[in-house]
């Protein structure tokens, strides 16, 4: 599971660096104003990709541990399973709050940047 895992970072970090060397190329004006656009949007992308990649995988490891425990205490107190899912599904939502934020400040930070004038 864990080279799984690692080979899945590296290929999303090949990626996001590939992409960065298209913002990088994507610029417009003369040489000095294309580089700076350049490494700025470059800069953009990798930090949005970082924001998005690792709020999601922080959320997805707590909905995770959340879905664990709701099984492991259904398991306990058979009794106590209604109140526990509508906990969890509660939960969830705040989870994904979270992710849904930095999905937000990612596309701010692609879209509408102000370093980029």
């Amino acid at each position: 599971m864990k080279k799984r895992t690692l080979v899945i970072s590296v290929l999303t970090t090949i990626m996001v660096l590939g992409v960065a060397a298209l913002a990088m190329a994507a610029g417009e004006g003369d040489a000095a104003a294309k580089s700076t656009t350049g490494l700025i949007m470059a800069a953009s992308v990798i930090a949005a990709g970082i924001a998005v990649g690792g709020a999601g995988g922080g959320c997805g490891a707590g909905m995770g541990s959340c879905a664990r425990g709701l099984l492991e205490g259904t398991a306990r107190n058979p009794e106590m399973a209604g109140k526990l899912t509508v906990s969890m599904f509660i939960t969830f939502a705040l989870i994904e709050t979270f992710t849904i934020y930095a999905l937000v400040i990612g596309l701010i930070a692609l879209y509408a940047n102000p370093f980029l004038g």
